[in-house]
């Protein structure tokens, strides 16, 4: 069993029906469904994944949403325990706040898997996170 993390943008592709993304994340989901995977994310990724349907008003869409993820999703949230490892990464790296967010609370933790299509995130490595992947090559 693996710890894998989810970017904010896979949700998106998985909630918006974004393609060819969102079929890549479906088979992806699926194989981690037949090993026994967990799926973790932070809670930032949440809340930015509520943001369009809370501009649009669509209550029940954020219901689905924050349901779906929450009840398949380990969140992680930034805490003063993860902290430091923001802090670490900020200062090593030139990341956005967003990413190092992201990036911490994976470190924290210690996931097999962090995945993005973020590409400035691909060459990273970051103490906890086993490999950052791009969507397109994720090894499962």
């Amino acid at each position: 069993m693996s710890k894998v993390f989810f970017d904010t943008n896979v949700f998106i592709y998985m909630f918006e029906g974004i393609e060819p993304n969102r079929s890549r994340m479906l088979e992806i989901r699926k194989r981690m469904l037949e090993r026994g995977d967990r799926i973790v994310t932070s809670a930032m990724t949440l809340g930015e994944v509520l943001v369009r349907p809370t501009k649009l008003g669509q209550t029940s869409l954020i219901e689905q949403y924050d349901r779906a993820i929450r009840s398949t999703t380990q969140v992680i949230s930034f805490d003063p325990s993860i902290a430091w490892r923001y802090a670490s990464l900020r200062a090593t790296h030139t990341l956005r706040n967003a990413d190092a967010i992201q990036l911490a609370c994976a470190s924290h933790f210690g996931v097999d898997l962090f995945i993005t299509s973020d590409k400035g995130l691909h060459k990273l490595n970051v103490p906890g996170i086993g490999f950052i992947a791009p969507l397109e090559k994720v090894p499962l």
